[in-house]
């Protein structure tokens, strides 16, 4: 327990001083360094196993029948990873809702950071506030005509891309601050969310100018973005990584798909089907 307690002061002062920097002219802050540190460290040490108190069979793979079950398998992982799957992942996305909602949200430095960056949290959303992961779904409006396949205890449906979104268009998307805003299991529950929300923001710049840009990263009325950064601590295997999707939604626009992609994009589709199949 006192680990854990440790970590939490350890992410708050991370984010008190990622405050301080930032608002002094004089002193920047490399995420290099940060990500250097983070990729040394044994992923295990981030992840913490799914509790389930119900003693309840919660996997999503169990509503599904046999025939269903077969498309999702394959669509459940990604063609550039084959080793992710939907599935596994989502418990994980799961602790990172709860962690959010019932510590980070309470916390200072977070209160302080998003105010800093403009958004609001969910407690301080004034049409439906969500104070906790407990909250009672049911007194959501209009969930009466919702489908009852929710599980006992999973938390209220938070999403957590806007979060992310926004710490990466200001630049804000260190690990320290990821981890005190999701908690221990933010790298298997938001690693591949962030991954794709920094892609993204790569082709946000690519496909507009600054006004575009940040009209694509406002939130109206009131939580519009109040600055952009370049992305911070991009590595060559990103961009290149970026690139190669870029290529791809090219081929897209001009309909060169399937029978008709370019040679080089069907090369790395097969090459990534292989991988996936071996």
């Amino acid at each position: 327990m006192s680990l854990g307690k440790d970590r939490s002061k350890e992410d708050s002062g991370f984010i008190r001083k990622l405050l301080d920097s930032t608002l002094s002219s004089s002193s920047r802050i490399r995420r290099s360094v940060l990500s250097k540190k983070l990729s040394n460290r044994p992923v295990a040490t981030h992840l913490r196993a799914p509790q389930n108190n119900n003693n309840m069979n919660t996997d999503p793979r169990t509503h599904f029948d046999p025939a269903t079950m077969a498309g999702l398998s394959e669509a459940s992982h990604r063609a550039d990873d084959p080793r992710f799957d939907i599935f596994e992942w989502y418990p994980h996305y799961q602790n990172c809702q709860r962690y959010f909602l019932d510590h980070a949200q309470r916390s200072v430095p977070v209160q302080a950071l998003s105010s800093f960056l403009n958004i609001h949290l969910p407690f301080q959303r004034q049409s439906n506030p969500v104070f906790n992961s407990s909250a009672n779904c049911s007194s959501i409006p209009h969930q009466s005509t919702t489908p009852s396949f929710h599980q006992p205890h999973a938390p209220p449906a938070v999403s957590l891309i806007p979060y992310i979104r926004r710490l990466v268009a200001t630049g804000m998307d260190f690990p320290g601050v990821l981890h005190g805003f999701f908690g221990d299991d933010w790298v298997a529950g938001i690693g591949h969310l962030h991954e794709q929300e920094r892609r993204n923001y790569l082709f946000a710049a690519k496909s507009g100018g600054w006004a575009s840009v940040k009209q694509d990263y406002d939130m109206p009325p009131l939580e519009t973005i109040p600055f952009l950064r370049p992305l911070q601590g991009a590595v060559d295997a990103e961009i290149e990584a970026a690139e190669k999707r870029w290529s791809e939604w090219l081929a897209m626009e001009d309909w060169m798909v399937g029978p008709r992609a370019p040679d080089i994009l069907n090369d790395s589709s097969m090459h990534s089907r292989t991988r996936s199949v071996s």
